[in-house]
């Protein structure tokens, strides 16, 4: 799961992305959405009306795996920067 959430959070949402379902393990899925345009930094193909269009990724994740991802607010490790400078010559 940790590879699965840092693949949506780097790649696909515009948003930090926590594993929290505390499951082990590799597994091997194939997972079919239509993204939206607050995905992939809105670099995505325009939505399709078609009725064999896949679904949300949202839906996708919960109909396709059984996970649901949830907007929520939680504790995350960050890095903050707040002074840089050029090192002095030798």
């Amino acid at each position: 799961m940790k590879d699965f959430t840092g693949l949506l959070q780097e790649v696909v949402l515009d948003k930090p992305v926590v594993d929290q379902t505390g499951i082990k393990g590799r597994y091997d899925f194939t997972l079919k959405w239509a993204p939206d345009f607050s995905q992939f930094g809105g670099h995505v193909p325009p939505p399709t009306e078609a009725a064999d269009a896949p679904p949300s990724l949202f839906t996708a994740v919960q109909e396709q795996i059984g996970l649901k991802l949830e907007t929520t607010k939680t504790m995350v490790d960050v890095l903050v920067i707040d002074h840089v400078e050029k090192p002095s010559e030798n």
